[in-house]
């Protein structure tokens, strides 16, 4: 039998996989996607890596991928799967861009506020914001400061003089995941990170000016802030290279204890420790650090963003209304309370790609959003829309509170620099109205709107599927890239 016959079609979007798709799985797989998308992730051999994930030890209910599924290190990118008290922690789950996220600050501006002078606005983003690989920032942290924003995230940068007190209401956890030792940090994590605090890196990541194009939900996008014509500006970024180090350390690390373990696996990828034995601990502590220190890395460039536009027009940021959002974060693997067969139970939910959607009146919202839920925000390709969603009840039956995280990969890198040029990228992105500003232009090929599935769509199956709902769409108006 083809292993596509062995999906089922339960509803418009939700692709079952029965445990015989790959002898040796644990528990069914589940992809949310429609046609298209699924045809997709099967050319892409992702659905092997859903089934790969469903033979890890102790896995919960079922093995899961969003639609904006793809190809990824062990886990795909897209990937969610949830672990008990004897089930396991994998760095492939999570990926080497630790807590690579996003956050969107608003403003009381409109597009008419800005487009007089916005050069300039964008000579000051470009001038202000570090970008590109390798790039060192305008902070510098010694090892002292440095174990500060491992422990203390995004407050301990606030505490450093970027940005706000109230900025930690809204981001997950208060800004500070816990659980973070130091000491658990390899040296050559220290040292690749030391001077990388507030910049933005290269690849997908970027700063971009957007217009709210349309509110779907008119009252829930009141109680967030947001209005048709404003002005926003997201920020896309991740840990840098203290995240993809301390991968690394322990990608090492798990394969030890895998073969001394003898925990059989379908792909070394998929290296792991069991939950509660020193290596997973050991991982757990060092994986805290290196999101404290990409919300750190976003706040800090929050700051250079906010200080841009309050040098341009010449006000505070307060009264620019530049107030944050939310931030949330795509790679991470954390432990929460869930509902599993009727029982509330603590789960090790790792999120490979994938955004966390939690519904009105979730213990882990702030109390301004118990209301509406968590909002949830998705990142555009380079040139296309963005989106504002927020969290759903059914979200916590369907996918352990999980959504999308943004369009998802559908050509390599590799492959869309052969079969585009970044100097007619950017022709055509200006001659949509989006300025482009980027540190190599030859490297804008790799994010080309065509390298991505349609984000429109990818929204829209989540929202089909119940995973989260459309609150508002963004229009890009301009984008720095690395």
């Amino acid at each position: 039998m083809h292993k596509m016959e062995k999906l089922k079609q339960e509803g418009k979007y939700k692709w079952v996989m029965s445990k015989d798709f790959k002898e040796g799985m644990r528990v069914p797989g589940v992809v949310f996607a429609d046609k298209e998308l699924i045809a997709q992730a099967e050319r892409d051999r992702a659905l092997e890596q859903v089934a790969n994930v469903a033979f890890l030890p102790g896995i919960v209910k079922k093995s899961l991928a969003m639609p904006d599924i793809h190809w990824g290190y062990g886990f795909p990118i897209g990937g969610v799967a949830a672990f008990g008290e004897d089930g396991v922690i994998s760095p492939g789950g999570v990926g080497f861009d630790i807590s690579c996220g996003v956050r969107l600050v608003k403003t009381n501006l409109t597009e008419e506020d800005v487009r007089p002078g916005f050069e300039e606005l964008l000579g000051l983003l470009e001038a202000s914001i570090p970008k590109g690989l390798g790039k060192r920032g305008h902070i510098r942290t010694a090892e002292d400061l440095l174990k500060k924003v491992f422990k203390g995230g995004a407050k301990a940068v606030v505490a450093m003089g970027y940005g706000r007190e109230d900025d930690l209401a809204n981001i997950e956890r208060g800004g500070i995941y816990p659980g973070a030792d130091p000491s658990k940090v390899s040296h050559k994590a220290y040292e690749r990170g030391k001077d990388q605090l507030g910049t933005l890196g290269s690849g997908n990541h970027f700063v971009e000016i957007q217009v709210v194009e349309k509110v779907f939900l008119p009252e829930i996008g009141r109680k967030f802030g947001i209005f048709e014509g404003q002005i926003t500006v997201m920020i896309h970024s991740g840990s840098r290279g203290v995240g993809h180090q301390i991968c690394t350390d322990y990608l090492q690390v798990m394969d030890r204890a895998v073969r001394q373990m003898g925990i059989d696996l379908p792909d070394r990828q998929l290296a792991c420790a069991p939950l509660g034995s020193k290596e997973a601990e050991d991982y757990l502590a060092a994986l805290s650090c290196a999101v404290n220190y990409a919300i750190g890395n976003r706040q800090a460039l929050m700051h250079w963003v906010r200080h841009s536009f309050e040098k341009h027009f010449r006000s505070s940021e307060r009264k620019l209304g530049m107030d944050l959002l939310f931030d949330v974060s795509h790679n991470t693997a954390r432990m929460e309370r869930h509902q599993v067969d009727g029982k509330e139970i603590q789960l090790c939910v790792h999120r490979k790609g994938a955004t966390a959607s939690f519904p009105s009146g979730h213990p882990e919202l702030p109390s301004h959003y118990a209301e509406t839920g968590q909002p949830v925000i998705i990142p555009g390709d380079m040139g296309t829309n963005s989106y504002i969603l927020v969290g759903t009840e059914d979200a916590m039956e369907e996918s352990f509170g999980s959504t999308c995280h943004g369009a998802g990969r559908m050509m390599s890198r590799a492959k869309a620099k052969k079969s585009i040029r970044g100097s007619e990228l950017k022709k055509r992105l200006e001659s949509q109205g989006i300025i482009v500003l980027a540190e190599k232009e030859s490297l804008l090929a790799e994010e080309a709107p065509e390298a991505y599935k349609d984000v429109s769509r990818v929204v829209d199956v989540c929202e089909g599927a119940g995973l989260s709902k459309k609150i508002a769409m963004l229009r890009p108006i301009a984008v720095l890239k690395g």
